[in-house]
């Protein structure tokens, strides 16, 4: 049984130049697990929440210094002992440590390190790679949920950034980013290559019109001034076409709609300043039934306000059954709010992000919940990233299917993609690949 003896923490910076929270798990035997936390700038309201130092003398009060000082004087004398195998015990007693429903007091950044520096230590201890940990702790959650849901190790299917917008890129579109997704790969590998080729035509054809085709957003997103968004999704059309790929058949759009941050909630309306007047949400989700029927998409993320739960629920009446309709700031992984999802029929998927609840165990409960009610899950990567890349581990352990790291031009990025690379090799000629069936 592998002992954890010891919690080293400290404060590091993600890719936004911000501090986070790494960890280190050490084993009775000398085997260490690290973990470093990532945050995001597009949050919803709803998700567990950082604790930051507050002191506008340092990182412009966005330091985390309780934070690792909490891990030490609180958590760590609490948990060391316990089994490193034991992840569910571990993780309920970082829960009950903080003792409040949001992770306000000890923080989710200081409690997601340590439950993501555990289970990369207990795979340490046993000389195995971390998806495989994982894998073994969701077919544990898995048993019960048919033969339908897939329990051995799978590559995922990639969502990626090519135009950003919104709180990613200063707001030069209304929707927050514009996604590729290579429905046509036979393999992880082949995906990869796929979206290399797209995000390379992305900017040649941006650069034939004349507009911006270096600087990035935070998730390596391209970043320019355009019209309206119609005009991105066109951008990105021309480039499938101009790599040889047969839209709607070979490749498709997803869209980061991130409308919670253009919605006014006195008037309960959406104000997109590429449109004369404030929509409700009947308009709403006929602009994005107009997009769907012009363009390839088959993905759309908040689509709707975190809290516009009639929205949500017109909206996958609408779309559902030809769309996925994904829910970020409005389940933020947590399952009361995807359980009230699933009841009322308010969208079909969920984003997962490791983050937004503040353990592993929570977050598997949430991929549990959804792939029991038919829901996909999508992992996801946060805006302020790191070199860690749990979430590459965690797509390929639990089977998700899809996945959505960002573009392939920041390396906090590619330490990700680079990773299901390592774990497409491991898992031989025949590693399971999701490919297009994870999609409508």
């Amino acid at each position: 049984m592998p002992i954890l003896q010891a919690l080293k923490a400290r404060q590091v910076l993600d890719s936004r130049g911000r501090p986070t929270v790494e960890v280190d798990a050490i084993v009775a035997g000398g085997a260490i697990g690290r973990a470093i936390v990532p945050s995001g700038a597009s949050t919803g309201r709803h998700e567990a929440l950082e604790r930051r130092d507050g002191d506008p003398a340092r990182y412009a009060g966005l330091g985390v210094l309780k934070a690792v000082a909490g891990i030490h004087s609180t958590i760590a004398p609490a948990i060391q002992g316990m089994d490193v195998d034991d992840q569910g015990a571990i993780d309920a007693a970082l829960i009950a440590l903080d003792g409040t429903s949001n992770k306000g007091r000890l923080g989710a950044n200081a409690l997601l390190g340590v439950s993501m520096a555990v289970a990369h230590a207990s795979a340490a201890a046993r000389e195995e790679e971390l998806f495989i940990h994982i894998n073994r702790l969701w077919r544990a959650r898995a048993e019960g949920l048919g033969e339908d849901v897939p329990k051995a190790p799978t590559l995922p299917l990639p969502m990626v950034n090519m135009i950003s917008g919104g709180l990613h890129a200063g707001r030069n579109l209304d929707i927050q980013d514009i996604l590729f997704i290579p429905i046509g790969a036979e393999s992880y590998s082949h995906a990869l290559e796929t979206i290399v080729a797209m995000y390379r035509a992305v900017g040649a054809e941006l650069a034939r019109l004349g507009l911006e085709s270096v600087l990035v957003g935070d998730e390596g997103g391209y970043g320019p001034k355009l019209k309206d968004d119609e005009q991105a999704f066109q951008i990105v059309v021309d480039a499938m076409l101009a790599c040889g790929l047969t839209p709607g058949e070979d490749a498709a759009i997803a869209l980061d709609v991130a409308s919670t941050h253009f919605f006014d909630a006195a008037s309960r309306s959406y104000r997109l300043t590429g449109v004369e007047r404030p929509l409700d949400s009947d308009a709403m989700v006929e602009m994005l039934a107009r997009w769907t029927d012009r363009y390839p998409i088959v993905s759309i993320e908040d689509g709707l306000a975190e809290d516009d739960w009639e929205g949500w629920q017109a909206l996958t009446k609408r779309l559902g059954a030809s769309a996925q309709l994904i829910g970020d700031d409005l389940f933020v992984t947590q399952t009361a709010r995807l359980a009230r999802g699933i009841e009322i029929g308010a969208a079909n998927a969920v984003l997962i992000k490791v983050n937004q609840v503040g353990t592993l165990s929570e977050t598997l409960d949430a991929l549990a919940m959804a792939r029991r009610s038919g829901f996909r899950p999508v992992v996801s990567a946060r805006s302020g990233e790191t070199e860690d890349a749990t979430i590459a581990d965690l797509a390929v352990g639990t089977a998700a299917g899809q996945i959505k790291i960002g573009s392939v031009a920041r390396s906090e990025r590619l330490a990700k993609y680079n990773r299901l690379l390592r774990i497409e090799e491991a898992l031989g000629p025949n590693a399971a690949f999701a490919g297009r069936g994870v999609l409508p």
